[in-house]
């Protein structure tokens, strides 16, 4: 055995904003080291130096450009939590219409990285496309394509908008019909299903020890979410399931991804027709009282913990921050053992990683 040290990344175009370094003997890699630290912003103690309110800008870019709602929520949520304050009904369902449209525009994103991972290019301008139309909803509620800073503490800034409601149903009908397509062009690609069945195989077992969270953890045939398992907001009043896999391989990840679509549409249907009329903010002031709270919350790619350590000042003692990228990362090593170096790339992308949020 020759075994020789590789260094893969950092790349855009392959890595992201992260370097592997592989033992690897032939092409066959015996061991992966993640390399990470290269997207490193400091956001937990940028917290400590601004208010709770000039926080929320930051937070959100925690987890970039994919799922600032999703991010967010989980940071408003500990506030409240704190503060012991209680946002208006409409406010809540406003919320989850963001986190859901944010979740399809991040699983959308996450199948166009992987298209491009197995060489079928033709489904990244599909999903890349058909994500612009969830952008469109998510501009038109917020007034921002990426980054929103659209709920604040007590509630949401701005209410829907005319027409919103019609033209949201409209999409998401079209959507719907649209992941017929993505089943045909991929999931049913026999070539797709070459480079992704049986490769990167995570056991439910190994899954639950290593503390796998989101669509991965679901993909190995647990049944674990956040919104399900302790409803916040308003997700106990709606009517969806939880899409698991059978085989835990990286063909099951991205199909549980599709499934959360379909099932995203299903809430965000529900929560456009039941939502009801009020105030979308409610006052909060800008000193948090003493106290200490630990929420989650389900975010695209997985559970987002928000601790907050209050000393009754405008700004936090302490923030600790545990994204869903920064639990799944330890998959891939545990993956990357004894594989085809033609293999990393789809077990990488297949886990849906997003550096910024490992580093924060």
């Amino acid at each position: 055995m020759s075994v020789m040290k590789l260094s893969m990344g950092p790349q855009h175009p392959i890595t992201g904003h992260f370097r592997f370094i592989l033992d690897v003997d032939g092409d066959l890699v015996l061991k992966l080291e993640p390399d990470i630290g290269y997207t490193h912003r400091g956001i937990e103690k940028l917290a400590e130096k601004r208010t709770y309110l000039q926080n929320l800008p930051v937070i959100e870019r925690v987890n970039s450009y994919c799922d600032s709602a999703g991010t967010m929520l989980g940071y408003l949520e500990v506030i409240e939590e704190v503060m012991g304050l209680e946002v208006p009904e409409r406010a809540k369902y406003l919320r989850v219409i963001a986190a859901e449209l944010n979740r399809i525009a991040s699983h959308l994103y996450a199948a166009s990285l992987f298209s491009v991972a197995t060489g079928l290019e033709t489904m990244l301008m599909w999903t890349i496309n058909d994500r612009e139309l969830i952008l469109d909803l998510l501009e038109k509620l917020t007034g921002q394509r990426i980054t929103y800073t659209y709920q604040t503490i007590g509630g949401v800034r701005f209410d829907m908008p005319d027409g919103f409601k019609e033209e949201a149903l409209k999409r998401l009908d079209y959507l719907e019909k649209r992941t017929e397509d993505y089943y045909k062009m991929l999931l049913w690609n026999h070539t797709f299903q070459i480079r992704t069945k049986k490769v990167g195989i995570l056991k439910p077992s190994d899954a639950i020890k290593l503390g796998i969270v989101g669509p991965n953890l679901r993909a190995s045939g647990v049944k674990a979410d956040v919104r399900k398992d302790e409803p916040y907001e308003v997700y106990d009043r709606f009517d969806f399931s939880i899409p698991t896999g059978k085989n835990g391989d990286s063909y099951d990840r991205l199909e549980v991804r599709f499934k959360e679509v379909e099932q995203s549409i299903q809430i965000l249907r529900q929560a456009i027709k039941d939502i009801p009329k009020g105030p979308i903010k409610r006052w909060a002031p800008p000193i948090v009282p003493k106290g200490e709270a630990y929420t989650r919350v389900e975010a695209a790619r997985g559970e987002f913990g928000y601790y907050l350590v209050s000393d009754g000042t405008m700004k936090p003692y302490r923030l600790k921050i545990t994204p869903p990228s920064f639990r799944n990362l330890i998959a891939l090593p545990h993956l990357c053992r004894n594989v085809p170096l033609g293999d990393i790339p789809i077990i990488y992308i297949s886990l849906d990683l997003i550096p910024m949020d490992v580093d924060r």
